[in-house]
């Protein structure tokens, strides 16, 4: 037996706070009856409908996926283009994406179809670490590389204190390979960064996400999250948020 709101978040209708809001309005039945309180657990066998649509639950998957270059982060596009779903045909489940990265960064995405994980994840108190290493036009000076670990002023406000190191640098070419550590997940962030500090990137790669990597996969390859990866990142992301 599992609370209803809970139930509600695991099948990707709400996060677990709206899906309190929904039954405290009413707005959910179990077995034909309105259910108004929030402490009600619900069965396999019990139906639930929100707002008069059924609720069609699935056991909670969870996947890492190697998401190459061009290949847009949802779970379809009006434009036809590749999306990151198109890389698992055989899931039944319904599966979408925690987040997103830009069509031309490539690197890992997680994706899964428990919302309440989801959320989880993307929640800003969460502070989960992604690690991105990126190949940018320049060399940045010692200072510019302080500026990206102290917070840049972008237009929607300064982004928070980072972590960044030069791999490599390539004068005859005059491009750099930098990696940065950020706890955020603002659009185009890491490259907005890297363009207010006059070094646009070239190439971008998230490489880490929490304790979890690219190891093992090529691109285009994903694999299922065990149990305790699961665990270990839901325990991560409720720790940060307090």
């Amino acid at each position: 037996m599992e609370r209803l709101q809970k139930v509600i978040a695991h099948a990707g209708i709400a996060s677990r706070r709206k899906a309190e809001e929904l039954i405290l309005e009413g707005k959910v039945r179990v077995n034909g009856k309105t259910v108004k309180e929030l402490g009600v657990k619900v069965g396999s066998n019990d139906k639930i409908e929100v707002s008069g649509i059924p609720v069609e639950r699935e056991e909670p998957v969870y996947f890492i996926l190697y998401k190459p270059r061009g290949v847009i982060s949802s779970v379809n596009d009006d434009k036809g283009r590749k999306v990151v779903t198109d890389y698992f045909t055989e899931i039944k489940a319904r599966i979408y994406p925690i987040g997103r990265l830009d069509y031309d960064t490539s690197g890992i995405i997680l994706l899964t179809n428990d919302g309440e994980f989801a959320n989880l994840m993307m929640h800003p108190k969460g502070e989960i670490e992604k690690v991105y290493v990126a190949k940018v036009k320049g060399i940045p000076a010692r200072e510019k590389v302080k500026q990206l670990e102290r917070g840049i002023m972008l237009e929607d406000g300064k982004t928070a204190p980072a972590r960044a190191k030069i791999l490599s640098v390539d004068k005859k070419k005059g491009t750099s390979i930098v990696e940065l550590k950020i706890h955020e997940g603002r659009n185009r962030q890491v490259r907005r960064m890297f363009e207010a500090i006059g070094t646009p990137v070239m190439k971008l790669k998230r490489e880490r996400y929490s304790f979890l990597n690219l190891n093992g996969l090529q691109s285009g390859d994903a694999r299922e999250l065990t149990a305790h990866e699961v665990k270990l990142l839901r325990a991560e992301a409720q720790k940060k948020k307090g």
